[in-house]
């Protein structure tokens, strides 16, 4: 039987994720990719079922940048809080990037058409890879240099200098 207690980490667990999902623009269905689960069990997850397992929700909170944070009250029962973590773009993609938070990229973009604020990760890295030579790889900011890392564990690359 599951406890009250359980039940209502789970919906605090399930608005949280979809507050955070919303908030960055992102569709169920692209969460759930990078997450690595089905669309179906980041539904439940959102609803705030307790069926779902465990890792299913720690892979979707990861996913959009949340963390949680295990405790006891002073009663004895057990709580969590979410919150929102800055995690590093060594350890972790966004799902989506936006251009005016990467100089560099902004600029190896000048050919996307006006209006377009963000990219895919793969459509940055093809970016990175087809127009990394442009870039003045000293003056760019350890963000950018952490998130063309991460990009390149993820999708590979044969340039060196990027």
């Amino acid at each position: 039987m599951v406890q009250p207690a359980t039940d209502e980490m789970a919906l605090k667990l399930g608005h949280a994720l979809r507050a955070r999902r919303k908030a960055q623009r992102i569709s169920m269905t692209a969460a759930a990719e990078a997450a690595g689960m089905s669309r179906v069990t980041w539904h439940r997850l959102e609803k705030g079922e307790t069926g779902v397992a465990w890792g299913f929700a720690l892979a979707a909170a990861g996913a959009l940048g949340l963390g949680m944070d295990w405790m006891v009250d002073d009663d004895g029962s057990p709580s969590t809080k979410v919150c929102v973590q800055t995690p590093s773009l060594d350890d972790w993609m966004p799902l989506t990037i936006r251009l005016d938070d990467f100089p560099g990229l902004r600029r190896l973009a000048w050919q996307i058409r006006d209006g377009l604020d963000t990219l895919t990760p793969r459509e940055a890295w093809e970016l990175y890879e087809r127009n990394g030579r442009h870039l003045d790889m000293e003056n760019l900011s350890a963000d950018e240099e952490a998130l063309m890392r991460t990009l390149r564990k993820v999708y590979g690359g044969i340039h060196a200098n990027i």
